[in-house]
């Protein structure tokens, strides 16, 4: 009976090891330890109502909003760190996330690595305070819709008000001007084929889109600032 459990014990061990291996390329993983901070990362293309091909990296949201939601439940939780390395994607399941991060009680900072593109950067706003590395970019362009489009005027108004929202939701929770966001979004010539503009690192801070050009350690600083804030405020509130 002990020989049988300690082949069970074994072959346990061995499948762990080798998901491990299969998932991220390698047998030790570090563990973090007990945390007060969630980390939330957005990466590959914002999945919405309709499932992508398998073979593309995607953020469903169906997955986020109940992590959303456990968030503001857990008392343990204090605040939120939002890694975001995404190319966009869905515009209102975009927006809901959005939404979701902007209304939580507890301090937020996302970091832009890499992109945060289209629908991306409403994301990025989201969030109590934003950082962007230096390399990263973030693309800027009007809403696109795909599959079937008639060619009737209520479909112009319908994308001009969606368009609105986007527009309306970044400005609220940047310190980006309606004027200068639109000027970025309609600009020619930028991009190759398309309309729209890119902007890197600190040009992202220059317009005003993000608060500061920063990565991991400054995101953690501030974000232990901001729950430290918070306390205060709930000790002053219990007085």
């Amino acid at each position: 009976m002990k020989d049988d459990s300690k082949e069970k014990d074994q072959s346990k061990s061995q499948s762990s090891l080798v998901d491990k291996i299969q998932q991220l390329g390698q047998s030790n993983v570090p563990q973090p330890a007990d945390s007060n901070i969630h980390v939330l990362p957005i990466i590959g293309q914002v999945e919405g109502h309709v499932q992508l091909p398998s073979q593309n990296k995607t953020t469903k949201y169906e997955h986020l909003i109940p992590q959303l939601i456990a968030i503001e439940q857990n008392p343990k939780i204090e605040g939120l760190v939002v890694l975001l390395n995404t190319v966009g994607g869905d515009v209102e399941a975009g927006l809901a996330i959005s939404e979701m991060i902007s209304s939580l009680s507890k301090p937020t900072v996302s970091i832009v690595l890499g992109g945060g593109h289209s629908i991306g950067v409403p994301i990025a706003v989201s969030a109590d305070y934003s950082f962007i590395v230096e390399t990263a970019t973030m693309t800027i362009h009007p809403i696109r819709m795909t599959g079937l489009v008639i060619g009737v005027p209520q479909t112009f108004e319908y994308m001009d008000k969606m368009q609105d929202r986007v527009i309306s939701f970044v400005t609220r929770h940047s310190n980006v001007a309606e004027d200068k966001f639109k000027e970025l979004m309609f600009d020619k010539g930028n991009l190759t084929r398309d309309i729209g503009t890119n902007v890197v690192g600190q040009q992202a801070v220059d317009h005003g889109l993000i608060d500061a050009v920063g990565g991991v350690k400054e995101a953690m600083s501030k974000l232990n600032e901001l729950i430290e804030h918070n306390k205060g405020s709930d000790q002053q509130v219990v007085q």
